[in-house]
């Protein structure tokens, strides 16, 4: 039964139950009774993450030549969090109730009954509370040694723009784009992944002359949302939800979400918004270094605009997994299957003997030996074939190759497709090249 998204009833915990069964997603630390909002990615998991990560460099970076590469440091200078108005303003209003003692955000509870225990009329006051993760460097433990984890990896593309631009020679309008690690205290994290205290972003800073920031704005815009929907995301299920004034973030003229239709309802993974040039002139102010673009031609100088894309890597994980996931009855048994795009499927082909005999394991791990150098390959004797298919299409596996009787006689396979369950006889020697067809046609569709 589907729920009104779209999605099969109860689809989070089915994907928090699949996700640890099929070695996605684990609780982190759960030998020790796990740590909150904080996930370990399986050998599935960061296979699938892998490929999400290098589809959207592929795109970001590699195809273009106005974009280059970035991986700065977690730990910087303590004096950007001032500049970037993070130490003064990035907080959450914090309320406590006096019965249970459970904290929660205050904008994330209505009326005034604790969500925990029930109670009414006991929370506190509402209290600013920083969503840093602050620590120290060095030997000394004092307010002097403070440094923090970041909570955005933009920053480290701001202070590094005099750097990369002198050293790659590239001119206005160009980007710096960068993966990595981030980390908030969030007070109230939830939904699996979507909410965590530890996770990846994926972000690009696009720096353009003022007044042609708005062309590009809505540029990035769209080339963003068509980024999403080649990973093979329903268009039903996403939308473009722009920012009224009234929540427009103190740097925005401008911003937009790419949502997705969750279980829980619209949900943003990515934001496209236009900075305005305030990154660039409050680090220009605090380092006293000059932040200027000066054009060559014509002498011109100004600080850039900049148009930011930011895309949380685990938040568009999730959004690929809740999308692919599908549950239907074949030949009145049901099944469950992870509808993966084959560009990201952390395993592409696996690879089955029928039976174990005949000659037939031997042949199929001649072939799984050959595959596994050019795509991610499982091989597997054990269980029913239909058991061990049915296991291939939890894990997203688009292609399963079997080695039957007839395989011995005259050197064929049967390859058989995940989605449509069509079961077609290839030449042996001949699977490469029907798998780079199927899975480079996929991707380019």
């Amino acid at each position: 039964m589907s729920t009104d998204t779209g999605h099969p009833e109860n689809l989070m915990e089915k994907l928090v139950s699949l996700a640890k069964r099929r070695g996605f997603i684990f609780q982190s630390s759960e030998v020790y009774g796990g740590v909150g909002a904080v996930y370990d990615y399986g050998p599935l998991g960061v296979e699938l993450k892998n490929n999400v990560r290098e589809a959207w460099w592929t795109e970001m970076v590699h195809r273009r030549e106005d974009v280059e590469g970035l991986d700065a440091g977690i730990l910087m200078h303590p004096e950007v969090w001032v500049a970037s108005g993070h130490v003064e303003g990035f907080t959450d209003p914090l309320i406590e109730c006096r019965n249970c003692h459970r904290r929660f955000r205050a904008d994330h509870v209505e009326g005034d009954q604790c969500p925990t225990c029930g109670v009414s009329g006991q929370f506190t006051e509402p209290r600013n509370f920083n969503l840093m993760f602050k620590t120290f460097m060095g030997p000394v433990e004092d307010s002097t040694a403070a440094v923090y984890l970041r909570p955005e990896t933009a920053q480290g593309i701001y202070v590094n723009f005099r750097n990369v631009l002198d050293s790659s020679r590239q001119k206005v309008p160009f980007g710096i784009a960068q993966v990595g690690k981030a980390f908030r205290n969030e007070i109230t994290p939830g939904n699996f992944t979507f909410r965590t205290r530890e996770f990846e972003q994926m972000e690009m800073q696009f720096f353009v002359e003022p007044g042609t920031d708005e062309e590009w704005y809505h540029t990035w815009k769209e080339r963003r949302l068509e980024w999403v929907k080649s990973l093979g995301i329903r268009a039903d299920r996403l939308r473009l939800e722009p920012h009224g004034p009234d929540e427009l973030a103190h740097y925005a003229k401008d911003a937009v979400d790419i949502e997705y239709l969750f279980p829980m309802g619209w949900r943003e993974f990515e934001g496209i918004h236009n900075r305005t040039d305030f990154d660039l002139s409050r680090h220009q102010e605090h380092s006293g270094k000059k932040l200027e673009y000066v054009e060559s031609h014509s002498g011109k100088r100004f600080i850039p605009y900049v148009i930011e894309t930011s895309a949380g890597l685990d938040r568009t994980v999730l959004v690929v997994l809740a999308d692919a996931y599908d549950e239907e009855e074949v030949e009145g048994e049901s099944r469950t299957v992870l509808r993966l795009h084959p560009r990201l499927a952390p395993t592409k082909v696996a690879v089955f003997p029928l039976v174990k005999k005949e000659g037939m394991p031997e042949m199929a791990a001649r072939i799984a030996a050959d595959l596994r150098g050019r795509y991610t390959t499982f091989h597997d004797v054990s269980g029913s074939i239909g058991r061990r298919y049915r296991r291939q299409d939890e894990a997203g596996t688009p292609f399963c190759v079997t080695v039957d009787g007839q395989s011995i006689a005259d050197g064929t396979v049967t390859v058989r497709d995940r989605d449509t369950l069509e079961q077609v006889r290839v030449a042996a020697d001949g699977i490469s090249d029907h798998l780079r067809e199927r899975i480079e046609g996929e991707a380019g569709s």
